[in-house]
C-alpha cells in the first residue's frame, strides 16, 4: 500500500510538473528581458540556467516567427515628410522636427546649441586648446551611414571652405545597426566590437578621443517589423540611440554636439531589412530624443551646471526623407529607383551623392554648424582713391 500511495504522490508531482513547464513555456516572451539578457550574454556575464532556458526560449520563438516581407517596390507611398505635416497627424504624432509642426527648435534650444558652437575648437591631443590643435568630427551608423558619411568626406575634404583643422573620420560600420552599437563589448580586445573599430580608425587618422567633438549619428534597427508595429519598434530605436548617446558622452570627453538625421527613402525595398514605414517613423525616434532633451530629462543631460553630463547637446542634422518621386517642398528632394542599390534600401552611386551634398550643405548653412565647419570670411583689403590729381595732393 505505502509503495503504491508514494508511487500515486510521484506522478501527481510529474504531472504537476509538466503541467508548470507547460504553462511557463506558453507564457509570452519579454522581448526586453530577452534583448538584456541576450546583452549580458555577449558582454561575457555568465546566466542562470532559468535566464539561459529563457533566452533559448526567445531564440527558438524568433526563429519560428515568419520573416516580415517588404511590400512591393513603391515609387511614393502617401506618407507626409514630417517637415510638411504641419498641424496633421501621423498615427497620433504631430508633424514638424520639434512637434507642433514646427521645424525650428524653441528658443532654449537655439540658445543651447549656440553655448555648445561656442566651446568647439582645435584641441590638442590632450584636449587643450591650441592654434595647431583639431576640431574631429565623426560619423556613428550602420551600412547605409557609412556609404553617405565616406562619400560626404571626399567631398568636403575638396572644399576650399573646410579649415585644414577639421578632420573628418568616417566611424559608422556594416552591420553595425542601433542595437550592435548599443550593446557591444567595451573590451578594446574585442575587434568585432564597433567601439574597438572606431578606436582603429581614429588612430590612424592621427587624431585623439579628446579632440572628438562632433559627431553625425544616423541609425536603424535590422527587421524593425519583429519589433512591433509603430511607436513600439520607433521607442525601441530611440532608447538605444540613448545608450549610443551615454556611450558616446563617456568616451569623448569633449564631445559637444550630436546631429542626428533619419533614414532616407525605402519604399522600393525589396527585403525586410528596413523598408517602409519603418524608415519614415524613424525620424519619430529622433524627435522624441530631442524633446526628451529639451524637457531636461537627466538620462540626457549635456548641461554641467544642471548635474552629471549624460549626452552631448542632440541637434537635427538635415531630413533626409521624401516621398520617393514626389518632390519634397522646402527643396525638390526625389528619391528615384535608380538611387538605390538592387536591394531598395542601400543607396547606390547616386543616392550616397544627395546624402553627401545634403550633409555638406548642412555643415556649411546650418547658423551654428558654420562656425567651426567653414573658414571665416577675409575682408578685403578697402582701397580709398583719392578724388584729387596727383599733382594737387596736399603734403
Amino acid at each position: 500500500m505505502r509503495n503504491n500511495a508514494g508511487s500515486v504522490v510521484a506522478l501527481c508531482l510529474l504531472a504537476v510538473t509538466i503541467v508548470s513547464t507547460s504553462l511557463a513555456a506558453d507564457d509570452p516572451i519579454d522581448w526586453q528581458r530577452a534583448r538584456e539578457l541576450h546583452r549580458r550574454e555577449q558582454q561575457g556575464q555568465t546566466l542562470n540556467e532559468e535566464e539561459k532556458a529563457y533566452l533559448e526560449r526567445a531564440r527558438q520563438l524568433r526563429r519560428a516567427q515568419p520573416q516580415a516581407s517588404a511590400a512591393a517596390a513603391k515609387e511614393t507611398t502617401g506618407l507626409v515628410p514630417i517637415t510638411e505635416l504641419g498641424e496633421g497627424l501621423y498615427k497620433g504624432q504631430t508633424g514638424g522636427l520639434y512637434g507642433n509642426g514646427q521645424n525650428v527648435p524653441p528658443e532654449d534650444r537655439v540658445k543651447a546649441a549656440q553655448t555648445q558652437t561656442a566651446l568647439i575648437q582645435p584641441l590638442d591631443p590632450n584636449g587643450n586648446p591650441s592654434d595647431a590643435g583639431r576640431i574631429v568630427l565623426i560619423s556613428l551608423g550602420m551600412s547605409n551611414t557609412t556609404q553617405e558619411f565616406s562619400t560626404f568626406k571626399k567631398l568636403a575634404n575638396a572644399d576650399p571652405n573646410k579649415p585644414r583643422h577639421v578632420v573628418i573620420v568616417d566611424c559608422a560600420q556594416g552591420g553595425q545597426a542601433a542595437y550592435e552599437w548599443a550593446y557591444a563589448s567595451d573590451d578594446p580586445q574585442d575587434t568585432r566590437s564597433p567601439w574597438t573599430v572606431m578606436d582603429q580608425r581614429l588612430q590612424k587618422a592621427g587624431v585623439t578621443a579628446a579632440q572628438v567633438q562632433v559627431v553625425w549619428l544616423k541609425q536603424a534597427q535590422k527587421t524593425p517589423a519583429r519589433l512591433g508595429e509603430f511607436p513600439a519598434h520607433a521607442e525601441n530605436l530611440r532608447d538605444d540611440i540613448a545608450v549610443i548617446l551615454h556611450r558616446l558622452a563617456a568616451r569623448f570627453p569633449s564631445l559637444r554636439i550630436a546631429y542626428l538625421s533619419s533614414r532616407i527613402y525605402a519604399g522600393y525595398a525589396a527585403t525586410p531589412l528596413n523598408p517602409e514605414p519603418y524608415a519614415y517613423e524613424s525620424a519619430f525616434s529622433v524627435r522624441w530624443l530631442i524633446e526628451s532633451q529639451i524637457a531636461n530629462d537627466p538620462n540626457l543631460n549635456h548641461d554641467p551646471v544642471q548635474g552629471e553630463v549624460k549626452a552631448p547637446l542632440i541637434l537635427w542634422g538635415p531630413y533626409l526623407w521624401g516621398d520617393g518621386i514626389i518632390p519634397r517642398q522646402s527643396d525638390g528632394l526625389v528619391w528615384n529607383r535608380e538611387d538605390l542599390g538592387g536591394d531598395g534600401t542601400h543607396p547606390s552611386t547616386s543616392g550616397r551623392q544627395k546624402v553627401a551634398d545634403m550633409l555638406l550643405d548642412f555643415f556649411k548653412t546650418d547658423t551654428n554648424a558654420k562656425q567651426w565647419f567653414v573658414k571665416p570670411q577675409q575682408q578685403p583689403d578697402v582701397q580709398i582713391e583719392n578724388p584729387l590729381p596727383a599733382n594737387t595732393r596736399t603734403r
